[in-house]
């Protein structure tokens, strides 16, 4: 995002098979500098609005079958994306390492899983969110968004739900992991990860805190609700999600934890990580980065975006109008829009 203040060992056949195609039993920011960032943006299949029937790391017993999980469902891009290839790279690793069936729990199953995806097994060992000490897992990728892509580095914030069985109890859980990648041939490379770490929840959170957690057209994954639970959120933020919400049903990717630090490129502080600002990948059942998408209706959303106080609005659509500065466009923010606040 622009925000002007920042941001193998040996495996079976069948399980390098798996891991390769993406189906491996798994798969289930936003920065800009100022001579902006590029990317894109592809889309999950999450229900508009709706709220995940238990917080990260609650026990759920799933309906009819306590014990068994949900089917794997691999992420692909849809149309409208800038470098679907770049989401690509990312999303399988992520599913990979997220992901397995009885026997292939652990960092060392996880390092021959990405081993098999030709990328560095030690990747596995920055993966600790996702390798929970459970029987099975499945990982299902909501939204992979870009939080900057340069001509050689990239960076792609895979928002994910996780569900793993252990004990004869289902839990489930998730997080956003910013990818790094940078260009290599014959494709692009992941160099690093950088899981989500939004923090402890608070006992007793602020009534605007709630009433977003509450509210059933504020959709947040697993990273985005835990942020909300931890406090670190400001009322600013908190208080246009819900002013939005009387108008859109949104589905937001991030808003604190698992974004840069910094602008991607730049040495400039993202407003992310300060709580100030959120991302948000769908509108009214609509992908933003889906060109078949009214223009008109993600125009209306970054309009409203900036009457409720948002002073940096980013979108796929160039407009007009307010303080300088106040709205921008560019290839990172084609596949979401971006909200952030002066606090």
């Amino acid at each position: 995002m622009r925000d002007f203040g920042q941001q193998a060992s040996r495996v079976g056949r069948r399980t390098v098979l798996l891991a390769v195609s993406g189906l491996a039993f798994g798969a289930a920011g936003c920065s800009t500098s100022r001579p902006r960032a590029a990317a894109a943006g592809a889309r999950g299949t999450e229900a508009p609005g709706r709220r995940p029937s238990a917080g990260a790391g609650t026990p759920t017993a799933l309906p009819g079958t306590p014990t068994a999980l949900p089917r794997a469902v691999a992420w692909h891009p849809g149309p409208g994306e800038v470098d679907p290839q770049v989401k690509l790279r990312a999303v399988r690793l992520v599913e990979a390492l997220g992901s397995w069936r009885t026997g292939d729990g652990g960092t060392a199953a996880a390092r021959r899983r990405v081993s098999a995806l030709g990328l560095d097994p030690g990747l596995a060992d920055s993966a600790k969110p996702l390798l929970a000490a459970a029987d099975e897992a499945v990982l299902r990728v909501v939204d992979a968004q870009y939080g900057g892509i340069l001509a050689d580095a990239g960076s792609v914030l895979v928002v994910c739900r996780q569900w793993t069985r252990g004990a004869g109890t289902v839990t489930a859980g998730g997080t956003t992991v910013d990818v790094r990648l940078s260009r290599a041939r014959p494709r692009w490379t992941v160099t690093a990860l950088h899981p989500a770490a939004p923090g402890p929840a608070l006992s007793s959170l602020p009534a605007p805190a709630r009433r977003v957690l509450d509210d059933p057209r504020v959709g947040l994954p697993p990273a985005a609700r835990a942020d909300v639970r931890s406090g670190h959120i400001h009322p600013t933020v908190l208080g246009a999600l819900l002013e939005l919400s009387g108008t859109y049903r949104v589905n937001v990717s991030v808003i604190r934890s698992g974004h840069p630090l910094y602008v991607f490129g730049t040495s400039r502080r993202s407003d992310h990580p300060r709580g100030r600002a959120f991302d948000v990948w769908q509108i009214n059942g609509r992908s933003v980065v889906d060109p078949a998408t009214p223009r008109r209706l993600v125009e209306s959303f970054m309009r409203d975006a900036a009457a409720a106080g948002s002073y940096n609005v980013g979108g796929p659509v160039p407009l007009s109008g307010g303080p300088p500065g106040q709205f921008f466009s560019d290839p990172t923010h084609h596949d979401h829009v971006h909200v952030g606040f002066v606090t």
